[in-house]
């Protein structure tokens, strides 16, 4: 009797990075052809949760491999179809919109829908983390809030398509003066933090908008959120802890920062004033609000092989360099017309 073959279905975000993947659609079913896989394609619509409810339809008729082709938005949402599953398929992702964060942290090629694809065939995954907040709602990199997170929503998308989501925080220096920091109780596995932030980050991966240095022990696996507490709103002081991120992850010893490990995190603001939550760089509800680590939820092909391996340096991570170079310099200045 012939052996069964194993089915994978393609969601592909036709409209994502200047429409890459409905060029190369067919090329990426030949290749998954070619590794086994019985396989057909799904493409997004306009429609709200088009990816989500597809997701779940495919994990519900038993596909071993739903594959998400497009932006953090699109891989969110087919994430979000699979997470609540209780039989869930393999992942694999196909990045082709601006950051991608996510796409970095598994060191999968970006913007190349072909290369991306034949990763699937190295058979090399990893058993992901997957963060689920108000028991419904489920993320893959970060959650973020306080007044430092809320000025990402007024931003002007160019920028946000340029820098990611955190650079274009950098480059929008002139937002900085609006930041004010906000009490809060934040419960976590180890206590309660309770006292002023400006900014609230539970990252499970290590890169956030491009900056892989903000949480820069993060494990894919671990069953751990990195959480992050930025507790000035002090111009010259957010300013000069940007700089230490920059400066290869040093934040993380400073006073001004707290930095844990934590698989739970209740985050109840301390005044009257809204506070937005931030999903996956999209805006998430308001808190209050808990988050959980669900460890090794879903399986992800991954390569594993560059994973561990930071000597690699891309373009793109060159082009960063360059840029946080340049800010670093801009900083400086900043620094030296305010001591006058």
């Amino acid at each position: 009797m012939e052996k069964q073959r194993k089915r994978a279905r393609l969601i592909y975000n036709p409209t994502s990075g200047q429409e890459i993947m409905k060029k190369n659609v067919a090329e990426v079913l030949d290749i998954l052809e070619s590794f086994g896989y019985e396989t057909s394609a799904f493409q997004t619509t306009a429609e709200k949760n088009s990816a989500m409810d597809e997701a779940t339809r495919a994990g519900l008729l038993g596909f071993d491999l739903v594959i998400a082709a497009g932006g953090d938005g699109t891989i969110n949402e087919v994430v979000n179809g699979i997470a609540p599953l209780e039989k869930r398929p393999a992942m694999a992702i196909i990045p082709t919109g601006t950051t991608n964060d996510f796409a970095r942290a598994l060191k999968i090629p970006r913007g190349n829908p072909v290369e991306a694809a034949k990763m699937i065939g190295k058979n090399q995954t990893i058993a992901m983390d997957v963060g689920r907040a108000y028991g419904e709602r489920y993320f893959i990199n970060i959650a973020a809030a306080g007044s430092l997170s809320e000025l990402t929503y007024s931003v002007p998308s160019q920028l946000k398509t340029m820098f990611g989501y955190l650079a274009y925080l950098a480059k929008g220096v002139e937002l900085l003066p609006q930041i004010s920091n906000v009490p809060v109780k934040i419960t976590h596995d180890d206590g309660v933090f309770k006292g002023e932030v400006s900014m609230i980050f539970a990252a499970i991966t290590n890169s956030v908008g491009g900056f892989e240095q903000i949480a820069p022990d993060a494990k894919l696996d671990d069953g751990n959120f990195t959480l992050i507490l930025v507790k000035t709103a002090n111009l010259m002081e957010i300013l000069h802890l940007i700089r230490l991120v920059l400066d290869g992850g040093k934040h993380i010893t400073d006073k001004r920062i707290e930095y844990l490990k934590t698989s739970y995190i209740k985050i109840e603001p301390q005044s009257d004033k809204r506070m937005m939550i931030n999903l996956d760089g999209e805006y998430g509800g308001d808190a209050p609000i808990v988050l959980e680590n669900l460890k090794n939820h879903i399986t992800f092909f991954a390569n594993t092989d560059d994973i561990s391996d930071d000597a690699l340096v891309s373009d793109d991570e060159r082009e960063f360099e360059e840029f946080a170079y340049r800010f670093t310099h801009e900083v400086e200045d900043l620094e030296k017309e305010n001591s006058h």
